[in-house]
């Protein structure tokens, strides 16, 4: 599942990883509220749950060295569309210093692409309302904004 591409590095995310990522997902007004890098416990289990089930691939991009983007997709098999596999993208983060790089295209892509080879139907994904800009590049990416979302937080 590993690609690169010029100085590029898209590769499965480990422990090792997880500083950085929680980092990324911490780097704005959202995340700071809810992810903290100061205890990584429930981050390693997480990670190991995921990396545990083949339906599920957390990835990092790393450029230099450096863990530069993550995100994760989860493949879903269901019944509905005529007993359709569907993927999730989640946790989409870019660190600051490559946004406009053309890394969150080459992100999505490689999802989209990831998701064609499990033989997913649809390709969906959630974006908080306040994140207007992340709504705009999805659109421009050919994402529709087709349906209302709900949570129920537990």
């Amino acid at each position: 599942m590993t690609e690169t591409s010029s100085d590029l590095l898209i590769r499965p995310a480990n422990e090792g990883d997880l500083t950085a990522i929680v980092a990324l997902l911490a780097d704005d007004p959202l995340g700071a509220a809810r992810e903290s890098t100061d205890d990584l416990t429930p981050y390693v289990a997480a990670l190991k749950r995921l990396t545990d089930d083949p339906h599920q691939h957390v990835v990092v991009a790393v450029r230099g060295g450096r863990v530069v983007g993550t995100l994760q997709l989860t493949i879903v098999p269901g019944l509905s569309r005529m007993g359709s596999t569907r993927s999730i993208i989640e946790g989409v983060r870019v660190h600051a210093d490559e946004r406009g790089s053309g890394l969150g295209t080459r992100f999505i892509e490689w999802a989209i692409e990831r998701s064609r080879a499990e033989s997913c139907r649809l390709v969906q994904l959630t974006s908080d309302v306040t994140r207007v800009d992340a709504h705009r590049f999805y659109e421009r990416l050919g994402f529709t904004a087709s349906h209302v979302g709900f949570k129920l937080q537990l």
